[in-house]
């Protein structure tokens, strides 16, 4: 009987100290999670709605910007060709690429003339002045036609585009992946474009 009470008595105290070890370290947990909290309060890992705050490995605090908005830039396929259109035009197109400055210098259609002129498209220097005469001069003088054509992207390469209104505007060459006058860019242009011009083959 004894021998029973004393290992009833051990089982007791064994399960008791199993107990008291479980809410020790339940404690101990407790206790590291708040000084944790605690720690990444005052260390500046708090909510942001603006910046991400992190610990590195070392245990140094950084941060990044929340990006809630990103751009994603546009691209545009290739221009196409248009086996109707006068090949000179595709020339014109490949001369004023190689001779486009990196950026403009207000001579967009005097560069535009003169690769019309060399290309063998034209047979003399356009007489007109601004860029928005353009268009009218090469459809009266040099057989150009306009096309049903109302977006920059769609122009076929080798022809000429016409933007602005009054003497603001601006005039190009529609090349394989952009639009060359005196400088090249593949971005749409700030002036409304008035018409897209090209010539036949006769």
């Amino acid at each position: 009987m004894r021998r029973e009470k004393a290992c009833q008595g051990g089982t007791s105290l064994a399960y008791t100290a199993r107990v008291h070890r479980f809410f020790f370290l339940a404690f101990l947990s407790l206790v590291g999670l708040l000084s944790t909290t605690i720690s990444a309060r005052s260390e500046g890992l708090a909510k942001s709605r603006s910046r991400f705050y992190y610990s590195d490995f070392d245990g140094s605090i950084g941060s990044a910007r929340i990006m809630r908005h990103y751009w994603v830039p546009v691209t545009h396929p290739d221009a196409p060709v248009d086996s109707r259109l006068d090949p000179r035009l595709r020339k014109a197109a490949t001369i004023a690429q190689d001779r486009a400055n990196a950026r403009s210098k207000s001579r967009c259609w005097q560069y535009v003339k003169t690769a019309l002129v060399e290309s063998g498209v034209i047979d003399s220097y356009p007489k007109t002045n601004y860029a928005t005469q353009a268009g009218d001069e090469l459809v009266h003088s040099y057989g150009f036609k306009r096309l049903p054509i109302h977006d920059q992207f769609a122009a076929p390469v080798g022809s000429v585009l016409v933007f602005g209104y009054g003497a603001a505007g601006h005039v190009v060459i529609r090349t394989k992946t952009g639009f060359v006058s005196d400088y090249w860019t593949s971005n749409r242009c700030k002036y409304p474009l008035v018409a897209v011009y090209g010539k036949f083959s006769s």
